[in-house]
């Protein structure tokens, strides 16, 4: 029975700074002021992973050890910050990959929910007691369509959400806000604001009543 509830995060423009197809470690930056969140959440009970789609690999652009060594540089890094994350989970795949068993259309790329699924098999994770935050709405449908309840990180680069699938339950002005909005839902941390939208957003009133009339 799986029991145990999840921060997932996507990676690029979530976890890290965003930026196009990082192929080397220092590439990666971490946004600044998240590490205390991260680890009060880890404290909290709940499991820490990163699902991101990584079609560069498909491309070309860079191979499956070169995620790897990325990914294990994050992980020391958090480490050294105190934060214990649990899983990376990543899509190589695209249908415009130059490697063709890779250049397929698969159930692992966000916005499918492959990899939550996944994870939730391998570490035993409730995903209806789970959280996704991302910063775009592909992270929200995948998450929306695995059972858990979503955060949009708000880059300026999205248009507000055509469907319910994918309309967040709540949008975030940077990661640490919606960290600190998990915690203040779950009532394992002090009271935030959790009505923020984008500017672009307000001016269109059906989706903004869509989007605060979700539930947690």
């Amino acid at each position: 029975m799986n029991t145990t509830p999840a921060i997932f995060l996507d990676r690029d423009g979530t976890l890290v700074e965003p930026r196009h197809y990082p192929s080397r470690p220092e590439e990666l930056i971490l946004y600044p002021n998240i590490a205390p969140q991260l680890r009060q959440l880890r404290q909290d009970g709940f499991r820490l992973v990163v699902i991101t789609n990584q079609s560069g690999i498909a491309r070309g652009l860079f191979s499956e050890d070169d995620l790897t060594r990325m990914h294990d540089d994050l992980r020391l890094r958090l480490q050294r910050l105190g934060v214990e994350m649990d899983s990376f989970y990543h899509c190589p795949h695209h249908p415009e990959g130059v490697i063709p068993e890779l250049a397929i259309t698969c159930g692992c790329r966000k916005p499918e929910p492959g990899l939550l699924l996944a994870a939730a098999t391998d570490l035993s994770i409730d995903l209806t007691r789970s959280w996704f935050i991302g910063d775009i709405l592909n992270d929200v449908e995948a998450g929306n369509r695995a059972g858990c309840r979503t955060i949009l990180v708000d880059l300026g680069t999205e248009l507000p959400p055509a469907s319910p699938l994918r309309t967040p339950h709540y949008v975030a002005r940077d990661t640490e806000h919606a960290l600190r909005i998990v915690r203040a839902v779950e009532r394992c941390g002090p009271a935030v604001d959790t009505s923020y939208l984008p500017s672009s957003w307000l001016p269109n009133q059906a989706a903004g009543a869509q989007l605060i009339g979700r539930s947690a």
